[in-house]
């Protein structure tokens, strides 16, 4: 009997453990980890995540170009070039301490010949240039007979007749001299160095002729259209020194 009481009271006790086990299971607290720490969320996470960039070093303000210098009127006057023409009233004045200077001509007749000029005074022109060499060697009739033959081909070339008078007057005919002088000065109006040319060589002829006077006044008068010209100076010193009563 006692057996069967022992064997009856093992379930029993199985049983109250079982429970015992269920409560003691079901009342334990489960451990859990404590969960990490969060920071706030930003307003705006688009710009927590995007990184600024690094601050651009101050950029300086462009240095302003060399200021070139300024032109002065007064440079432009100095660097400008002298004009190539001058009238003749400015090329006779002379400088001080100095000889006037004469006025400028072209020394071969050949460089007055351009596309426009005429056939006849071309050839003229031509023959007249060679007198005038011809005279320059002292072969002073030959260039005469040279010379004559311009004013046959054209009876309006002054230079043709100038020269034949140059001719004539080294030969010693002073009044034939005289006579194409005046034909040359006819056609040299206006031509300030022909005309004193022809006033030069009118004086000499004078000079030559015993006529002190008028070789006086024409010097001065060639002196007067050109400053520089040698002949008219030289003559009239020479006609005034032999007017002047001599000193005791």
């Amino acid at each position: 009997m006692g057996e069967t009481l022992g064997s009856k009271k093992l379930p029993f006790l199985v049983i109250l453990l079982l429970l015992a086990l269920i409560q003691a299971c079901a009342t334990r607290p489960v451990y859990r980890p404590p969960l990490p720490s969060r920071s706030p969320v930003p307003s705006n996470p688009s710009s927590s995540q995007t990184s600024l960039p690094p601050p651009r070093p101050p950029v300086s303000p462009p240095k302003p170009l060399a200021e070139e210098p300024k032109i002065k009127e007064q440079d432009l006057k100095e660097k400008r070039p002298a004009p190539q023409e001058r009238s003749n009233e400015q090329r006779a004045i002379p400088t001080p301490g100095s000889e006037p200077a004469p006025l400028p001509d072209d020394s071969s007749l050949i460089a007055k010949i351009t596309p426009q000029t005429p056939p006849q005074r071309a050839a003229s022109l031509r023959l007249t240039e060679e007198g005038r060499k011809i005279m320059e060697s002292g072969d002073y009739a030959k260039a005469l007979s040279r010379l004559e033959k311009t004013i046959s081909i054209d009876s309006t070339n002054p230079y043709g007749y100038y020269y034949l008078a140059k001719a004539h007057y080294h030969l010693g005919h002073y009044q034939e001299s005289l006579n194409f002088l005046e034909v040359a000065e006819s056609f040299f109006g206006g031509q300030s160095y022909w005309l004193a040319e022809v006033l030069a060589l009118k004086g000499e002829n004078y000079r030559a002729l015993g006529f002190s006077q008028k070789a006086d006044s024409t010097y001065s008068e060639a002196l007067r259209l050109n400053p520089g010209n040698r002949v008219a100076s030289e003559g009239l010193s020479r006609t005034r020194g032999e007017t002047q009563p001599p000193t005791y």
